[in-house]
């Protein structure tokens, strides 16, 4: 079997993944761990949730610690421009996570630091597994963003606004992915969450982040495995087209003499 992770389809042979309605014991093809599963190729592959993110983890977390960006939408953008990230995947809830948090550190703000980027990742942990935007209703991206709200306002079970803006938080980041759905798509769902996230920091704290007024054009559309939503996404570039292709006539230059 071959060591490179393949980013679309199934990891190990890029075949069409199969979705299951219950669950099977089934055996990661490079760890060898036996776990509950979901998501299977039809020829025996199937890939654990460690494994499947392994690398791209590793990259997301050196460059979410390390970086002096300000700008979460540029540095998500970065991240998901890795080519050894999967095109679908949890890990972008982690992109989304991280991205916020070391924009908040980065900022004139800066209370936040890697300890609470690491809580962060930790708590998205427990809410974000393969699969189960659809299995639940809940992708992993909402509660990633929730996270980062309850660390930034000290929320827990209990407290008064704290947990109330936190939950409206993830409210909002569900109803803006339920918008971008059919099918799903990890990367529209960052950029999409990312957008209320500063938009409630704003709102609520006055704390604005400098995101750059520029549209995002997304690069990955022929990448989709379950098939790009194209035009009726509004991260979705339109290719080219040559106006002279289907002409029988061509421009010429005008005789100058």
């Amino acid at each position: 079997m071959s060591n490179t992770k393949k980013t679309e389809h199934c990891m190990v042979c890029g075949s069409d993944l199969a979705y299951l309605n219950n669950a099977e014991p089934l055996t990661c093809s490079f760890c060898g761990t036996t776990g509950q599963g979901h998501i299977k190729c039809p020829r025996g592959h199937f890939i654990c949730d460690a494994c499947h993110g392994k690398d791209a983890m590793k990259t997301i977390e050196d460059t979410v610690f390390t970086t002096q960006a300000k700008d979460p939408v540029e540095l998500s953008e970065l991240l998901m421009s890795h080519p050894g990230l999967p095109m679908l995947g949890c890990e972008h809830a982690y992109i989304v996570a991280g991205s916020l948090m070391a924009a908040l550190k980065n900022s004139p703000y800066g209370k936040n630091g890697d300890a609470d980027i690491r809580e962060v990742f930790s708590r998205t942990s427990k809410q974000a597994h393969s699969g189960y935007c659809g299995l639940t209703g809940v992708c992993g991206i909402a509660p990633a963003v929730g996270a980062c709200f309850s660390i930034f306002l000290g929320a827990h079970c209990g407290t008064d606004k704290e947990q109330k803006i936190t939950m409206e938080a993830v409210t909002r980041v569900s109803q803006a992915l339920a918008d971008l759905t059919g099918p799903s798509c990890c990367k529209a769902y960052a950029r999409a969450a990312i957008a209320v996230a500063v938009s409630l920091f704003g709102d609520k704290f006055g704390i604005v982040l400098p995101v750059k007024e520029t549209s995002i054009q997304c690069l990955h559309a022929d990448k989709h495995p379950h098939g790009c939503r194209e035009k009726k996404c509004p991260y979705f570039k339109e290719p080219s087209k040559d106006i002279f292709a289907e002409s029988p006539h061509l421009p010429v230059m005008a005789c100058q003499t």
